[in-house]
Protein backbone atom coordinates (compact mmCIF):
# COMPACT_ATOMS: atom_id res chain seq x y z
CA UNK A 1 0.00 0.00 0.00
CA UNK A 2 2.98 2.18 0.47
CA UNK A 3 3.21 2.77 -3.71
CA UNK A 4 -0.47 3.61 -3.70
CA UNK A 5 -1.30 7.13 -4.93
CA UNK A 6 -4.19 7.11 -2.20
CA UNK A 7 -4.66 7.15 1.41
CA UNK A 8 -6.18 4.05 2.95
CA UNK A 9 -7.43 4.48 7.02
CA UNK A 10 -9.28 2.98 9.58
CA UNK A 11 -12.78 4.36 10.12
CA UNK A 12 -15.07 2.52 12.03
CA UNK A 13 -12.79 -0.70 12.42
CA UNK A 14 -13.13 -0.80 8.04
CA UNK A 15 -10.22 -0.09 5.50
CA UNK A 16 -11.36 2.65 3.79
CA UNK A 17 -10.23 4.42 0.66
CA UNK A 18 -9.43 8.85 0.93
CA UNK A 19 -9.52 9.92 -2.31
CA UNK A 20 -9.89 13.97 -3.49
CA UNK A 21 -12.97 14.44 -4.92
CA UNK A 22 -14.34 17.50 -7.00
CA UNK A 23 -12.35 19.05 -4.16
CA UNK A 24 -13.63 17.84 -1.61
CA UNK A 25 -12.22 14.57 0.80
CA UNK A 26 -14.55 11.92 0.34
CA UNK A 27 -14.43 8.09 1.95
CA UNK A 28 -15.06 4.82 0.62
CA UNK A 29 -15.19 0.97 1.56
CA UNK A 30 -14.17 -1.46 -0.59
CA UNK A 31 -17.70 -2.60 -0.92
CA UNK A 32 -18.76 1.20 -2.29
CA UNK A 33 -15.59 1.02 -4.90
CA UNK A 34 -16.55 -2.56 -5.96
CA UNK A 35 -20.03 -1.33 -6.93
CA UNK A 36 -18.47 1.38 -8.90
CA UNK A 37 -16.89 -1.56 -10.97
CA UNK A 38 -20.42 -3.54 -11.06
CA UNK A 39 -22.17 -0.19 -11.80
CA UNK A 40 -19.78 0.36 -15.17
CA UNK A 41 -20.58 -3.06 -16.37
CA UNK A 42 -23.89 -3.31 -15.60
CA UNK A 43 -24.09 0.85 -17.44
CA UNK A 44 -21.85 -1.09 -20.26
CA UNK A 45 -24.27 -4.32 -20.89
CA UNK A 46 -27.35 -2.28 -20.97
CA UNK A 47 -25.81 -0.30 -23.46
CA UNK A 48 -24.66 -3.21 -25.46
CA UNK A 49 -28.65 -5.30 -24.64
CA UNK A 50 -30.82 -1.89 -25.59
CA UNK A 51 -32.45 -2.92 -22.26
CA UNK A 52 -32.45 -2.53 -18.20
CA UNK A 53 -29.79 -5.40 -16.48
CA UNK A 54 -31.35 -6.41 -12.86
CA UNK A 55 -29.46 -9.68 -12.58
CA UNK A 56 -25.79 -11.06 -12.30
CA UNK A 57 -23.76 -13.67 -11.64
CA UNK A 58 -20.15 -12.57 -9.82
CA UNK A 59 -17.10 -13.99 -10.15
CA UNK A 60 -14.92 -13.96 -6.60
CA UNK A 61 -11.52 -15.51 -5.79
CA UNK A 62 -11.90 -19.06 -4.87
CA UNK A 63 -10.29 -18.04 -1.68
CA UNK A 64 -12.70 -15.44 -0.48
CA UNK A 65 -13.77 -15.59 3.18
CA UNK A 66 -17.50 -15.90 3.91
CA UNK A 67 -17.61 -12.20 4.62
CA UNK A 68 -15.69 -11.62 1.77
CA UNK A 69 -18.04 -12.61 -0.26
CA UNK A 70 -21.02 -11.41 1.95
CA UNK A 71 -19.38 -8.19 1.12
CA UNK A 72 -19.63 -8.67 -2.80
CA UNK A 73 -23.35 -9.63 -2.58
CA UNK A 74 -23.51 -6.32 -0.32
CA UNK A 75 -21.57 -4.17 -3.64
CA UNK A 76 -24.02 -5.99 -6.32
CA UNK A 77 -26.98 -4.73 -4.29
CA UNK A 78 -25.19 -1.00 -3.80
CA UNK A 79 -24.89 -1.43 -7.75
CA UNK A 80 -28.70 -1.90 -8.25
CA UNK A 81 -28.27 -5.75 -8.85
CA UNK A 82 -29.79 -8.92 -7.87
CA UNK A 83 -26.56 -11.36 -7.58
CA UNK A 84 -28.31 -14.73 -8.55
CA UNK A 85 -25.24 -16.58 -7.40
CA UNK A 86 -21.12 -16.14 -6.33
CA UNK A 87 -19.15 -18.32 -8.90
CA UNK A 88 -15.73 -19.32 -8.19
CA UNK A 89 -12.78 -17.64 -10.73
CA UNK A 90 -11.07 -20.69 -11.63
CA UNK A 91 -14.70 -22.69 -12.05
CA UNK A 92 -15.58 -19.90 -14.16
CA UNK A 93 -12.73 -20.51 -15.91
CA UNK A 94 -13.01 -24.00 -16.33
CA UNK A 95 -16.96 -23.91 -17.41
CA UNK A 96 -15.34 -21.73 -20.63
CA UNK A 97 -13.15 -24.31 -21.08
CA UNK A 98 -14.74 -27.71 -20.72
CA UNK A 99 -18.17 -26.85 -21.80
CA UNK A 100 -17.46 -28.05 -25.32
CA UNK A 101 -15.45 -30.90 -24.59
CA UNK A 102 -18.37 -33.32 -23.06
CA UNK A 103 -17.24 -36.39 -22.35
CA UNK A 104 -18.43 -39.56 -20.38
CA UNK A 105 -14.94 -40.23 -18.90
CA UNK A 106 -13.76 -38.26 -16.06
CA UNK A 107 -11.34 -35.76 -16.18
CA UNK A 108 -8.92 -33.66 -13.42
CA UNK A 109 -8.31 -30.05 -14.95
CA UNK A 110 -6.21 -28.09 -12.95
CA UNK A 111 -7.09 -24.58 -12.95
CA UNK A 112 -3.63 -21.62 -12.28
CA UNK A 113 -5.48 -18.48 -11.87
CA UNK A 114 -3.09 -15.96 -11.09
CA UNK A 115 -4.90 -12.08 -11.86
CA UNK A 116 -3.97 -8.50 -11.02
CA UNK A 117 -4.82 -9.15 -7.13
CA UNK A 118 -5.32 -12.61 -6.61
CA UNK A 119 -3.90 -16.16 -6.88
CA UNK A 120 -6.36 -19.35 -6.84
CA UNK A 121 -5.66 -22.61 -7.49
CA UNK A 122 -8.60 -25.18 -8.41
CA UNK A 123 -8.81 -29.09 -9.07
CA UNK A 124 -12.52 -29.94 -10.37
CA UNK A 125 -13.66 -33.10 -11.70
CA UNK A 126 -15.17 -32.75 -15.02
CA UNK A 127 -17.85 -35.72 -16.11
CA UNK A 128 -20.63 -35.29 -18.50
CA UNK A 129 -21.16 -31.83 -18.14
CA UNK A 130 -20.59 -31.86 -14.48
CA UNK A 131 -18.28 -29.80 -12.98
CA UNK A 132 -17.26 -30.44 -8.86
CA UNK A 133 -14.27 -28.75 -7.49
CA UNK A 134 -12.32 -31.41 -5.23
CA UNK A 135 -10.35 -28.74 -4.09
CA UNK A 136 -9.27 -25.15 -4.05
CA UNK A 137 -6.18 -23.27 -2.80
CA UNK A 138 -4.66 -19.54 -2.89
CA UNK A 139 -3.50 -16.20 -2.17
CA UNK A 140 -5.51 -13.10 -1.61
CA UNK A 141 -2.71 -11.19 -1.57
CA UNK A 142 -0.80 -12.33 -4.17
CA UNK A 143 -1.55 -10.89 -7.73
CA UNK A 144 0.14 -9.19 -10.50
CA UNK A 145 0.55 -5.59 -8.67
CA UNK A 146 2.69 -7.58 -6.06
CA UNK A 147 5.20 -8.55 -9.08
CA UNK A 148 4.78 -4.54 -10.00
CA UNK A 149 5.40 -3.54 -6.70
CA UNK A 150 8.62 -5.54 -6.16
CA UNK A 151 9.87 -3.60 -9.39
CA UNK A 152 8.61 -0.39 -7.88
CA UNK A 153 10.58 -0.92 -4.58
CA UNK A 154 13.80 -2.50 -6.02
CA UNK A 155 13.83 0.67 -8.56
CA UNK A 156 12.86 3.58 -5.77
CA UNK A 157 16.26 2.01 -3.80
CA UNK A 158 18.39 2.03 -7.11
CA UNK A 159 17.54 5.86 -7.29
CA UNK A 160 18.10 6.45 -3.96
CA UNK A 161 21.48 4.72 -4.03
CA UNK A 162 22.54 6.41 -8.02
CA UNK A 163 20.98 9.96 -6.81
CA UNK A 164 22.59 10.48 -3.35
CA UNK A 165 19.97 9.29 -1.14
CA UNK A 166 16.66 10.90 -3.44
CA UNK A 167 13.80 9.45 -2.06
CA UNK A 168 10.61 9.18 -4.02
CA UNK A 169 8.14 7.11 -1.59
CA UNK A 170 6.52 10.70 -0.62
CA UNK A 171 6.14 11.80 -4.39
CA UNK A 172 2.62 10.16 -5.54
CA UNK A 173 2.75 11.31 -8.87
CA UNK A 174 6.47 10.22 -9.53
CA UNK A 175 5.75 6.90 -8.01
CA UNK A 176 2.41 6.00 -10.21
CA UNK A 177 4.08 7.70 -13.26
CA UNK A 178 6.72 4.99 -12.21
CA UNK A 179 4.34 1.98 -11.56
CA UNK A 180 2.99 2.83 -14.96
CA UNK A 181 5.90 1.99 -16.61
CA UNK A 182 6.93 -0.81 -14.64
CA UNK A 183 3.65 -2.55 -15.58
CA UNK A 184 4.48 -1.96 -19.23
CA UNK A 185 8.24 -3.40 -18.98
CA UNK A 186 6.65 -6.33 -16.73
CA UNK A 187 4.21 -7.41 -19.98
CA UNK A 188 7.22 -6.85 -22.26
CA UNK A 189 9.93 -8.94 -20.42
CA UNK A 190 6.78 -11.84 -21.05
CA UNK A 191 8.16 -11.17 -24.66
CA UNK A 192 11.15 -10.24 -24.99
CA UNK A 193 14.71 -10.58 -22.71
CA UNK A 194 15.16 -7.37 -21.97
CA UNK A 195 13.45 -4.07 -22.12
CA UNK A 196 14.34 -0.34 -21.28
CA UNK A 197 12.00 1.58 -18.35
CA UNK A 198 12.22 4.99 -19.14
CA UNK A 199 10.49 8.06 -17.50
CA UNK A 200 11.34 11.64 -18.54
CA UNK A 201 11.35 14.28 -15.57
CA UNK A 202 10.48 11.39 -13.18
CA UNK A 203 12.04 13.98 -10.28
CA UNK A 204 12.81 17.52 -11.06
CA UNK A 205 14.29 17.82 -14.48
CA UNK A 206 16.02 14.30 -13.95
CA UNK A 207 14.79 11.61 -16.32
CA UNK A 208 15.30 8.14 -15.69
CA UNK A 209 16.32 5.49 -18.06
CA UNK A 210 17.59 1.66 -17.10
CA UNK A 211 17.64 -1.59 -18.96
CA UNK A 212 15.49 -4.27 -17.01
CA UNK A 213 16.20 -7.79 -17.89
CA UNK A 214 14.34 -10.65 -17.70
CA UNK A 215 16.74 -12.66 -15.50
CA UNK A 216 16.79 -10.04 -12.77
CA UNK A 217 13.36 -9.66 -13.29
CA UNK A 218 12.85 -13.51 -12.93
CA UNK A 219 15.55 -12.99 -9.87
CA UNK A 220 13.44 -10.24 -8.15
CA UNK A 221 10.29 -12.35 -7.80
CA UNK A 222 11.34 -15.65 -7.48
CA UNK A 223 10.14 -15.74 -4.16
CA UNK A 224 6.78 -14.51 -5.53
CA UNK A 225 6.56 -17.13 -8.20
CA UNK A 226 7.40 -20.37 -5.29
CA UNK A 227 4.56 -19.42 -3.55
CA UNK A 228 2.36 -20.16 -6.37
CA UNK A 229 4.02 -23.83 -7.25
CA UNK A 230 3.56 -24.78 -3.23
CA UNK A 231 0.05 -23.47 -3.32
CA UNK A 232 -0.61 -26.03 -6.50
CA UNK A 233 1.09 -29.06 -4.03
CA UNK A 234 -1.44 -28.15 -1.35
CA UNK A 235 -4.15 -28.24 -3.70
CA UNK A 236 -3.19 -31.75 -4.78
CA UNK A 237 -2.50 -32.79 -1.49
CA UNK A 238 -5.73 -31.92 -0.38
CA UNK A 239 -7.88 -33.39 -3.85
CA UNK A 240 -5.79 -36.57 -2.92
CA UNK A 241 -4.28 -36.53 -6.62
CA UNK A 242 -0.99 -37.35 -7.01
CA UNK A 243 0.70 -34.78 -10.57
CA UNK A 244 0.16 -37.76 -12.71
CA UNK A 245 -3.48 -37.76 -12.17
CA UNK A 246 -4.39 -34.37 -13.49
CA UNK A 247 -5.03 -34.76 -17.09
CA UNK A 248 -4.98 -31.04 -18.28
CA UNK A 249 -3.81 -27.55 -16.87
CA UNK A 250 -5.64 -24.52 -17.63
CA UNK A 251 -3.81 -21.18 -16.77
CA UNK A 252 -6.21 -17.86 -16.55
CA UNK A 253 -5.29 -14.32 -15.61
CA UNK A 254 -2.76 -12.08 -17.05
CA UNK A 255 0.18 -13.10 -14.93
CA UNK A 256 0.18 -16.54 -16.27
CA UNK A 257 2.15 -15.03 -19.39
CA UNK A 258 5.26 -14.84 -17.30
CA UNK A 259 7.62 -17.56 -19.16
CA UNK A 260 8.98 -17.86 -15.49
CA UNK A 261 5.30 -19.11 -14.24
CA UNK A 262 4.93 -21.24 -17.43
CA UNK A 263 8.28 -23.08 -17.18
CA UNK A 264 7.88 -23.94 -13.10
CA UNK A 265 4.30 -25.27 -13.99
CA UNK A 266 5.96 -27.26 -17.20
CA UNK A 267 8.76 -28.73 -14.91
CA UNK A 268 6.55 -29.85 -12.38
CA UNK A 269 4.23 -31.85 -14.82
CA UNK A 270 7.12 -33.51 -16.34
CA UNK A 271 6.46 -30.87 -19.34
CA UNK A 272 2.68 -31.38 -20.38
CA UNK A 273 1.18 -28.94 -22.28
CA UNK A 274 -0.33 -25.74 -20.42
CA UNK A 275 -3.90 -24.81 -22.32
CA UNK A 276 -4.89 -21.39 -23.36
CA UNK A 277 -7.81 -22.52 -25.76
CA UNK A 278 -9.57 -19.73 -23.71
CA UNK A 279 -8.31 -16.18 -23.55
CA UNK A 280 -6.80 -16.06 -19.86
CA UNK A 281 -8.36 -12.13 -19.62
CA UNK A 282 -11.97 -13.36 -21.02
CA UNK A 283 -12.58 -17.12 -19.79
CA UNK A 284 -13.80 -16.10 -15.93
CA UNK A 285 -16.05 -13.82 -17.63
CA UNK A 286 -17.55 -15.90 -20.34
CA UNK A 287 -17.72 -18.84 -17.94
CA UNK A 288 -19.87 -16.74 -15.68
CA UNK A 289 -21.96 -15.79 -18.54
CA UNK A 290 -22.53 -19.60 -19.37
CA UNK A 291 -23.76 -20.20 -15.51
CA UNK A 292 -25.76 -17.09 -16.05
CA UNK A 293 -27.66 -18.39 -18.96
CA UNK A 294 -27.81 -21.91 -16.79
CA UNK A 295 -29.88 -20.12 -13.51
CA UNK A 296 -32.22 -18.40 -15.96
CA UNK A 297 -32.96 -21.06 -17.78
CA UNK A 298 -32.33 -19.54 -21.05
CA UNK A 299 -33.14 -21.70 -23.86
CA UNK A 300 -29.36 -23.35 -24.90
CA UNK A 301 -28.13 -27.03 -25.90
CA UNK A 302 -24.75 -25.52 -24.75
CA UNK A 303 -25.93 -25.45 -20.58
CA UNK A 304 -29.11 -26.81 -20.35
CA UNK A 305 -27.09 -29.96 -18.93
CA UNK A 306 -24.31 -27.73 -16.54
CA UNK A 307 -24.00 -28.63 -13.22
CA UNK A 308 -21.78 -27.28 -10.80
CA UNK A 309 -20.43 -27.86 -7.77
CA UNK A 310 -18.18 -26.10 -5.76
CA UNK A 311 -16.59 -26.29 -1.65
CA UNK A 312 -15.43 -23.87 1.06
CA UNK A 313 -12.20 -22.89 0.70
CA UNK A 314 -11.50 -22.57 4.70
CA UNK A 315 -12.52 -24.83 7.57
CA UNK A 316 -15.50 -23.28 9.54
CA UNK A 317 -16.20 -24.23 13.37
CA UNK A 318 -16.90 -23.22 16.76
CA UNK A 319 -14.95 -21.72 19.82
CA UNK A 320 -14.87 -24.16 22.55
CA UNK A 321 -14.24 -23.07 26.50
CA UNK A 322 -10.46 -23.55 26.05
CA UNK A 323 -10.15 -20.90 23.37
CA UNK A 324 -9.47 -23.92 21.02
CA UNK A 325 -11.63 -24.33 17.63
CA UNK A 326 -13.78 -27.33 16.80
CA UNK A 327 -13.94 -27.88 12.98
CA UNK A 328 -18.01 -28.28 12.02
CA UNK A 329 -16.70 -27.93 8.31
CA UNK A 330 -13.56 -28.62 7.10
CA UNK A 331 -12.40 -26.87 3.77
CA UNK A 332 -13.14 -28.57 0.92
CA UNK A 333 -16.13 -30.23 1.60
CA UNK A 334 -18.79 -29.59 -1.41
CA UNK A 335 -21.83 -27.14 -1.12
CA UNK A 336 -24.37 -26.46 -0.40
CA UNK A 337 -24.42 -28.61 2.56
CA UNK A 338 -25.28 -28.70 5.85
CA UNK A 339 -23.16 -29.97 8.84
CA UNK A 340 -24.49 -30.98 12.94
CA UNK A 341 -22.41 -30.63 16.21
CA UNK A 342 -23.37 -31.75 19.41
CA UNK A 343 -21.87 -30.39 22.78
CA UNK A 344 -22.53 -29.44 26.48
CA UNK A 345 -23.03 -26.81 28.67
CA UNK A 346 -19.78 -27.10 31.12
CA UNK A 347 -20.96 -24.79 34.13
CA UNK A 348 -23.50 -25.59 37.11
CA UNK A 349 -26.93 -23.52 36.50
CA UNK A 350 -25.98 -22.04 33.13
CA UNK A 351 -28.83 -20.45 31.39
CA UNK A 352 -27.22 -18.76 28.41
CA UNK A 353 -23.98 -19.80 26.17
CA UNK A 354 -22.73 -17.63 23.84
CA UNK A 355 -22.25 -19.19 20.55
CA UNK A 356 -19.18 -17.81 18.67
CA UNK A 357 -18.18 -18.56 14.87
CA UNK A 358 -14.65 -18.60 13.23
CA UNK A 359 -13.08 -19.44 9.96
CA UNK A 360 -9.39 -20.63 9.57
CA UNK A 361 -7.00 -23.81 9.94
CA UNK A 362 -5.34 -22.83 12.98
CA UNK A 363 -6.00 -24.68 16.28
CA UNK A 364 -6.86 -21.52 18.06
CA UNK A 365 -9.33 -19.33 17.58
CA UNK A 366 -7.19 -16.16 17.93
CA UNK A 367 -5.70 -17.08 15.37
CA UNK A 368 -8.17 -17.50 12.76
CA UNK A 369 -10.91 -15.39 11.31
CA UNK A 370 -13.74 -14.20 13.51
CA UNK A 371 -17.14 -14.47 11.39
CA UNK A 372 -20.11 -13.89 14.18
CA UNK A 373 -22.17 -14.80 17.68
CA UNK A 374 -25.47 -15.36 19.24
CA UNK A 375 -26.80 -16.42 22.69
CA UNK A 376 -28.61 -18.93 23.65
CA UNK A 377 -30.88 -17.38 26.41
CA UNK A 378 -34.05 -19.00 29.10
CA UNK A 379 -31.93 -21.73 29.46
CA UNK A 380 -33.43 -24.35 32.19
CA UNK A 381 -31.18 -24.16 35.26
CA UNK A 382 -29.04 -28.14 35.75
CA UNK A 383 -25.97 -29.53 37.05
CA UNK A 384 -22.56 -29.37 34.81
CA UNK A 385 -22.83 -31.67 31.82
CA UNK A 386 -26.53 -32.06 31.77
CA UNK A 387 -27.77 -29.45 29.28
CA UNK A 388 -27.21 -30.11 25.53
CA UNK A 389 -26.94 -28.17 22.49
CA UNK A 390 -26.76 -29.02 18.96
CA UNK A 391 -25.33 -26.62 16.28
CA UNK A 392 -26.00 -26.61 12.43
CA UNK A 393 -23.89 -25.19 10.15
CA UNK A 394 -25.15 -24.58 6.93
CA UNK A 395 -23.74 -22.56 3.26
CA UNK A 396 -25.61 -21.97 0.25
CA UNK A 397 -24.59 -22.54 -3.26
CA UNK A 398 -23.21 -19.17 -2.75
CA UNK A 399 -20.58 -19.73 -0.24
CA UNK A 400 -22.70 -18.12 2.37
CA UNK A 401 -23.02 -19.56 6.27
CA UNK A 402 -26.04 -20.05 8.48
CA UNK A 403 -25.52 -21.06 12.11
CA UNK A 404 -28.54 -22.47 14.42
CA UNK A 405 -28.22 -23.93 17.90
CA UNK A 406 -30.52 -25.50 20.07
CA UNK A 407 -31.05 -26.78 23.76
CA UNK A 408 -32.37 -30.00 23.16
CA UNK A 409 -34.70 -30.20 26.43
CA UNK A 410 -36.74 -26.50 25.88
CA UNK A 411 -36.36 -26.16 22.35
CA UNK A 412 -34.54 -22.91 23.18
CA UNK A 413 -32.81 -21.66 19.88
CA UNK A 414 -31.30 -18.90 18.11
CA UNK A 415 -29.51 -18.32 14.71
CA UNK A 416 -27.56 -16.37 12.17
CA UNK A 417 -26.49 -15.87 8.97
CA UNK A 418 -23.10 -14.54 8.80
CA UNK A 419 -23.97 -11.05 7.00
CA UNK A 420 -23.57 -9.58 10.14
CA UNK A 421 -20.13 -9.99 10.52
CA UNK A 422 -17.61 -7.57 12.24
CA UNK A 423 -16.95 -4.34 9.98
CA UNK A 424 -19.93 -5.47 7.58
CA UNK A 425 -22.24 -3.02 6.22
CA UNK A 426 -25.47 -2.18 8.05
CA UNK A 427 -28.42 -1.96 5.65
CA UNK A 428 -28.91 1.97 6.59
CA UNK A 429 -25.38 2.30 5.45
CA UNK A 430 -26.12 -0.05 2.08
CA UNK A 431 -29.27 2.23 1.44
CA UNK A 432 -27.07 5.40 1.64
CA UNK A 433 -24.50 3.95 -0.69
CA UNK A 434 -27.01 3.04 -3.39
CA UNK A 435 -28.55 6.91 -2.72
CA UNK A 436 -25.28 7.87 -3.19
CA UNK A 437 -24.13 5.82 -6.24
CA UNK A 438 -27.34 7.52 -8.02
CA UNK A 439 -26.06 10.44 -6.96
CA UNK A 440 -22.22 9.97 -8.55
CA UNK A 441 -23.99 8.87 -11.71
CA UNK A 442 -26.08 11.97 -12.11
CA UNK A 443 -23.07 13.74 -11.21
CA UNK A 444 -21.10 11.93 -13.94
CA UNK A 445 -23.49 12.16 -16.21
CA UNK A 446 -23.68 16.17 -15.95
CA UNK A 447 -20.03 16.02 -15.95
CA UNK A 448 -19.77 14.29 -19.44
CA UNK A 449 -22.09 16.99 -20.51
CA UNK A 450 -20.15 19.83 -19.54
CA UNK A 451 -17.17 18.37 -20.99
CA UNK A 452 -18.40 17.58 -24.22
CA UNK A 453 -19.89 21.07 -24.44
CA UNK A 454 -16.25 22.66 -23.42
CA UNK A 455 -14.49 20.19 -26.65
CA UNK A 456 -17.38 21.74 -28.71
CA UNK A 457 -16.59 25.17 -28.03
CA UNK A 458 -13.06 24.52 -27.76
CA UNK A 459 -13.14 22.60 -31.22
CA UNK A 460 -15.32 25.95 -32.74
CA UNK A 461 -12.70 27.79 -31.74
CA UNK A 462 -10.12 26.36 -33.90
CA UNK A 463 -12.19 25.94 -37.14
CA UNK A 464 -12.96 29.53 -36.94
CA UNK A 465 -9.17 30.72 -36.05
CA UNK A 466 -8.06 28.42 -38.90
CA UNK A 467 -10.83 29.56 -41.33
CA UNK A 468 -10.22 33.54 -40.55
CA UNK A 469 -6.56 32.82 -41.10
CA UNK A 470 -6.83 31.17 -44.65
CA UNK A 471 -5.83 33.61 -47.13
CA UNK A 472 -8.89 32.74 -49.26
CA UNK A 473 -11.56 34.18 -46.58
CA UNK A 474 -9.16 36.80 -45.45
CA UNK A 475 -9.63 38.40 -48.98
CA UNK A 476 -13.26 38.15 -48.29
CA UNK A 477 -13.27 38.58 -44.41
CA UNK A 478 -13.39 42.74 -43.89
CA UNK A 479 -10.63 43.15 -42.15
CA UNK A 480 -11.16 44.66 -38.84
CA UNK A 481 -14.11 42.76 -38.25
CA UNK A 482 -11.62 39.14 -38.76
CA UNK A 483 -9.22 40.89 -36.34
CA UNK A 484 -12.07 41.49 -33.72
CA UNK A 485 -13.12 38.00 -33.54
CA UNK A 486 -9.60 36.33 -33.66
CA UNK A 487 -8.83 38.04 -30.41
CA UNK A 488 -12.50 37.00 -29.32
CA UNK A 489 -11.26 33.15 -30.30
CA UNK A 490 -7.96 34.05 -28.40
CA UNK A 491 -9.92 35.23 -25.59
CA UNK A 492 -11.90 32.23 -25.30
CA UNK A 493 -9.47 29.75 -25.32
CA UNK A 494 -7.71 31.89 -22.25
CA UNK A 495 -11.19 31.74 -20.79
CA UNK A 496 -11.36 27.88 -21.34
CA UNK A 497 -8.08 27.50 -19.37
CA UNK A 498 -8.69 29.78 -16.91
CA UNK A 499 -12.73 28.66 -15.63
CA UNK A 500 -12.24 25.19 -14.71
CA UNK A 501 -15.93 25.27 -12.89
CA UNK A 502 -17.71 26.58 -15.65
CA UNK A 503 -21.38 24.91 -16.24
CA UNK A 504 -22.38 23.04 -19.72
CA UNK A 505 -24.62 26.25 -19.85
CA UNK A 506 -21.64 28.53 -19.86
CA UNK A 507 -20.02 27.02 -22.36
CA UNK A 508 -22.88 26.94 -24.58
CA UNK A 509 -23.82 30.21 -24.12
CA UNK A 510 -19.72 31.05 -25.61
CA UNK A 511 -20.70 28.44 -28.57
CA UNK A 512 -23.20 30.73 -29.49
CA UNK A 513 -21.68 34.08 -28.95
CA UNK A 514 -18.97 32.71 -31.42
CA UNK A 515 -21.46 31.15 -34.02
CA UNK A 516 -23.36 34.63 -34.17
CA UNK A 517 -19.83 36.53 -34.65
CA UNK A 518 -18.64 34.02 -37.00
CA UNK A 519 -22.39 34.04 -38.82
CA UNK A 520 -21.65 37.87 -39.23
CA UNK A 521 -18.00 37.59 -40.64
CA UNK A 522 -18.71 34.54 -43.17
CA UNK A 523 -22.13 36.77 -44.33
CA UNK A 524 -19.74 39.67 -45.66
CA UNK A 525 -19.23 39.91 -49.31
CA UNK A 526 -16.07 40.26 -50.81
CA UNK A 527 -16.29 43.85 -51.71
CA UNK A 528 -16.56 44.36 -55.89
CA UNK A 529 -13.65 45.71 -57.87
Amino acid sequence: MKHWPFKVINSEEKPTVEVEYRGETKHFVAEEISSMVLSKMRETAEEYLGEKVTNAVITVPAYFSVSQRQATIDAGKIAGLNVLRLINEPTAAAIAYGLDKRSDRQRYVLVFDWGGGTFDVSILSIENGEFAVKAVGGDTHLGGEDITSRMVDYLVETIKEEHKGKDLTGNKKAISRLRKACETAKRMLSVAEYTNIDVVSLFGDNDFSVTFTRARFEHLCSDLFSRTMDTVKMALSDANLDKADVNEILLVGGSTRIPMVEKMLQDFFSGRELKRSVNPDEAVAYGATLLAANLTEIQSEAVQDLKLVEVTPLSLGLENPDGMMTTVIKRNTRIPTSKTCFGHLIRDNQTHSVVSIFEGERARVDDNYFLGKFTLKDIPAAPRGVIKLIATFEINESGILRVSAVEKSSGKQNSITITNYKGRLSEEEINRMLSDAERYKQEDEKERSRMAAMNRLVDHIYSVKSKLENEERRQKAVEERRRNILSMCEEMIKWTHAEKGATQKDYEEMLAKLESSRSLIMATKEPTS
